[in-house]
């Protein structure tokens, strides 16, 4: 399978209040904590949210091609 790597370049709430990763490529991508299922204690905090600036995450919709999301939670 072909992996895309993005940088994370933000970071917005969704309507839910589930935190959303802006990648570079224009794609937005959940990044949820919730144990045990996805274990990212970083997400929840503005210092790991920070930090996290500039990490990349596999983009799913740029291996299928997928235009940039045009609403921030998408």
């Amino acid at each position: 399978m072909k992996v895309v790597e993005r940088e994370i370049v933000g970071f917005h709430l969704d309507d839910e209040q589930h935190w959303v990763a802006q990648l570079k490529c224009g794609h937005n991508q959940h990044v949820r904590h919730d144990p045990p299922w996805q274990s990212r204690p970083w997400v929840i905090t503005v210092n790991g949210r920070e930090q996290a600036l500039g990490r990349v995450l596999a983009c799913v919709k740029c291996v299928s091609e997928e235009s940039a999301d045009t609403c921030p939670s998408c």
